[in-house]
């Protein structure tokens, strides 16, 4: 590109068409001679004739000049000029592009890649190499590679697939690229896209490319972010998060959003920057219930892994299981105290039910094991060492501890037969509840004077009775005992959870007292530390938004929790298990926002707008064709206003205008290739595909039996099938097609982790892939024995349970009414997922079998099958209908399960 102040040239070369002038100022001074009229009689054929023919040896020198300006438009329309180009380079060597793509380059992301799509072009444009500097560590966990000297052409394409990761950049390894350039001493211009942030490092870096050459520095409008979320204290009564930004400039408002585990919005709450204020506080004033539903805060409208936080059982519940007998049915549920602990239980989360050998396969946090619950004898040991390793177990006393002997799970020794109202160690009224211990759970809470306990389990006295009280009654008497065994509690309220003995389980007070005793279980933290390490579960990608984890996470320490790095090794997101999971945020620990105010020896931009081109060759086009059609007129005025030359001089003129429009119009250096040569088949229409095996046998027949089952789908329904395609799983995109056959070879091997995703994504999108093992001439088919490559292809996918088609199945009915469904072979089984799981509109997105159905459909180009099978054509008829089922399946789900269909069905089959 050659620019020439606010004027540039994209295709200057062109601009040596001008050296031709002084030849065309030669050539178009000639002019042709007037017609003239010259009367045709014979006798006067050699009268009044002139002896020397007269001819104009020039043009005017004004029409020679008017058709050299024409000339001259026309080369500098090739040169395809721009007034104000977005880029100007101004030196001779490669350029240097430094980009930004940490977690605060989220914000005007677009605009960010739009500017250096720009400057790459204007690299290509001008012939010159690129160096490439991105600052974040790559998301496979590698090594930053930087600076390695590309062609624009191929800078491009690394641009254009970047996307922000959701770590910090790294500066010492971006400082040690531009110092490698330095030494090389051949860069020339010098930009820096830039988060705007002064990082650690960040001067170093800027120095670095100073000693390249003189930098031109863009960073993005700081009003528009980054921001970030530093999560809400833990253990506070009121979740409250702080805001924080690096620009003060200006009073902003933003609006802060929370929502659940399964994305249901549970509050926006709006917050003010005034101007002068980096950073807010915001009171997330939530009821209980809602709060422990609360998994992940983002800011509205504003992206970025540093404009959301995660919350996991450390800010809201804790795992809490009740220990029921099942087996145990109460007459009048409504007054059992499951129902009553239950209820008190819901507001503090999710509370699982069930005999204690079951709930300790999970990880639980408190265990709640009330009166009428019986423990077996092997559960006594396991609760006793689930409590020593963290647990809390919160017991109730009632008939059946009274009348116990040497239980072992009571943090006091008891006495037996309990104290009640009018009865052996009476009591002439209702006791009321007392003093609470100072240093307990339940320090500070107000105690309703209008609760009535008339009967507790009485605890003998001891030396250690009053260390283990943490309420009592009026009358001194324990009502609620604890011990510490281990790294875990045993804690015993000496009443029942219902109203047999107490009124306590109708009063707020009992809430209270559960919610501050859950809160002292074992946390999520300490839970998934029994491991020493948390898998990753669900994590932030670049953009803050929260999905599967990248292939370069790790597990992390638990233990470590506090100085956990963010890397792409520990990026931000939830690790450990859906039920017991840490979140890792960001906002925590990045240090103050400070704006990047200048670098040495280079300017700062502000924004990453692009400056508006405009393209001047449809003007110079248009001007050249008016002073075209000017020359006509005047050469024909000049001519004699002839209407033959008219007619000649309107044909030359159409001609040349053709000739300017063709090369005006003609493609640039960069010009793009036609859209239409990148169109997959799938998406323009009804397209059935294969797995490409590397057998070119197998392939063939996948081939010619797609074909041939597309063929009958044309002849006998509506559906319009193009040609089969073949599909490789590592490259091809499989949105486009509703179905996919699979022949399983024998040694097929596993598949890469892309194309796990890719088909996984496919069958999550409604996509059906079948399964042929085509061995069904075997005995003992190996489907029904899981074969080692089928296994081997499902352990890598999200495969749901299969089942054998029941007779009641939609596919058995979704065009033709069969039972069977044969291929090349008869008689083998076809699995399906069945069952409540099924989504996608009903369709399984797996059916496995072993009929080598595709060598049943398999035809060649004059269109007869392949390959022999039966022996009256019947089974060959009936493998094509289960082909049109199967399609039909796909397409339409469930729509052959409705009710509606079944009349027509049942007349169909004579009943």
């Amino acid at each position: 590109m050659l620019s020439v102040g606010p004027l540039a040239f994209t295709a200057p070369w062109l601009l040596l068409g001008l050296l031709a002038l002084p030849l065309l100022w030669w050539l178009l001074r000639l002019m042709p001679p007037a017609p003239r009229r010259i009367p045709f009689p014979a006798i006067r054929l050699l009268f009044g004739l002139k002896g020397e023919e007269t001819t104009p040896k020039a043009a005017p020198w004004w029409l020679t000049i008017l058709r050299l300006a024409i000339a001259a438009l026309v080369v500098v329309t090739a040169a395809r000029p721009v007034l104000n180009p977005d880029w100007s380079l101004t030196g001779t060597g490669p350029v240097v592009l430094a980009i930004d793509d940490g977690w605060s380059a989220s914000p005007a992301w677009d605009a960010r890649l739009t500017r250096a799509s720009a400057l790459l072009d204007t690299a290509e444009r001008s012939d010159r190499p690129v160096f490439l500097i991105l600052g974040a560590p790559p998301a496979d966990g590698g090594p930053l590679e930087a600076g390695q000297l590309l062609t624009a052409e191929a800078a491009q394409r690394i641009v254009a697939a970047l996307v922000p990761k959701p770590w910090p950049v790294d500066r010492a390894a971006m400082t040690e690229a531009a110092n490698r350039i330095a030494r090389e001493g051949a860069a020339g211009d010098v930009f820096w896209l830039s988060d705007g942030l002064r990082t650690d490092g960040g001067d170093a870096f800027a120095a670095a490319l100073a000693e390249i050459g003189s930098p031109t520095v863009l960073v993005p409008d700081l009003s528009l972010g980054p921001m970030l979320i530093d999560p809400p204290a833990r253990g506070e009564t009121m979740l409250s998060a702080t805001l924080r930004r690096p620009d003060a400039a200006a009073a902003i408002q933003v609006a802060l959003v929370g929502f659940s585990e399964d994305g249901r919005p549970l509050l926006r709450q709006d917050a003010t920057l005034a101007a002068g204020e980096t950073e807010v506080s915001v009171a997330l004033d939530l009821p209980t219930e809602l709060r422990n539903d609360l998994a992940r805060l983002v800011l509205e409208n504003r992206q970025g892994a540093g404009a959301a936080a995660l919350l996991d059982e450390r800010w809201s519940r804790r795992p809490i299981g009740i220990v029921a007998d099942i087996g145990n049915r109460e007459a009048l549920p409504l007054l059992s105290e499951i129902y009553f602990l239950d209820r008190a239980l819901k507001p503090l989360g999710r509370v699982d039910r069930g005999p204690a050998e079951i709930l300790l396969r999970q990880q639980q946090s408190v265990l709640l094991l009330p009166d009428e619950t019986v423990l077996e004898s092997t559960d006594y040991d396991r609760l006793n060492d689930w409590i020593a390793a963290g647990g809390m177990l919160i017991r109730f006393a009632g008939p059946r501890l009274a009348g116990a002997v040497n239980d072992p799970l009571v943090p006091v020794a008891l006495r037996s037969g309990g104290r009640q109202l009018s009865g052996a160690m009476l009591w002439t009224e209702p006791a009321r509840i007392g003093r609470v211990a100072e240093n307990g759970p339940f320090a500070g809470m107000t105690i309703p004077k209008d609760i009535a306990i008339t009967r507790q389990v009485l605890a003998e006295p001891s030396l250690e009775l009053d260390r283990k009280t943490w309420m009592r009654l009026a009358d001194d008497t324990p009502l609620v005992t604890a011990d510490r065994r281990g790294d875990g509690w045993l804690v015993l309220i000496h009443t029942t959870a219902n109203t047999e003995w107490s009124d306590l389980a109708l009063s707020g007070l009992f809430v209270d007292m559960l919610g501050r005793l859950s809160s002292m279980g074992r946390g999520v933290r300490d839970a998934a530390g029994d491991q020493g390490t948390a898998a990753p579960y669900r994590t932030l990608d670049g953009f803050g938004r929260l999905g599967e984890p990248q292939n370069s996470a790790r597990p992390i320490d638990v233990d470590s929790l506090d100085s956990l790095t963010i890397s792409p090794a520990t990026p931000p997101g939830f690790y450990g298990t859906q039920k017991v999971r840490v979140a890792v945020n960001l906002g925590d620990r990045i240090p103050a926002l400070t704006p990047l105010q200048g670098v040495p020896g280079g300017s700062v931009t502000a924004g990453f707008e692009k400056q508006e081109e405009q393209p001047l060759a449809p003007y110079l086009l248009l001007a050249a064709l008016a002073l075209l059609i000017l020359d006509t007129i005047v050469t024909v005025i000049l001519r004699g206003y002839s209407l033959t030359g008219m007619r000649g001089a309107a044909g030359g003129t159409l001609g040349a205008a053709a000739l300017i429009l063709l090369l005006a119009a003609s493609p640039g250096p960069a010009a793009a290739q036609s859209a239409d040569s990148d169109i997959p088949p799938g998406a323009r229409d009804t397209v059935l595909a294969y797995v490409l095996t590397g057998d070119p046998q197998i392939d063939s027949v996948s081939e010619a039996g797609l074909r041939g089952l597309s063929d009958v789908l044309r002849q006998r329904t509506a559906i319009e099938a193009g040609d089969p395609v073949g599909v490789d799983l590592d490259s091809d995109e499989l949105a486009f097609y509703p179905l996919l056959y699979w022949p399983v070879l024998d040694d097929a091997g596993a598949m890469s982790a892309p194309a796990a995703d890719r088909l996984n994504r496919f069958m999550a999108s409604g996509g059906l892939i079948l399964f042929d093992t085509r061995d069904g001439h075997l005995a003992g088919s190996r489907v029904l024995a899981a074969s080692g490559a089928l296994r081997r292809i499902a352990e890598q996918l999200n495969v749901p349970p299969l089942a054998t088609v029941p007779p009641e199945h939609v596919l058995t009915r979704s065009f033709y009414l069969m039972q069977d469904f044969p291929g090349r072979w008869d008689g083998g089984t076809v699995w399906v997922e069945t069952g409540a799981s099924i989504s996608n509109d009903g369709v399984s997105p797996v059916v496995v079998g072993d009929a080598d159905w595709a060598a049943a459909w398999a035809i060649d180009d004059l269109g007869r099958p392949m390959f022999p099978i039966g022996d009256d054509g019947r089974q060959r008829e009936m493998a094509y209908r289960f082909g049109v089922n199967l399609v039909m399946y796909t397409l339409t789900g469930n729509y052959k399960a409705d009710q509606v269909h079944v009349p027509s069905i049942l007349e169909r089959l004579g009943q």
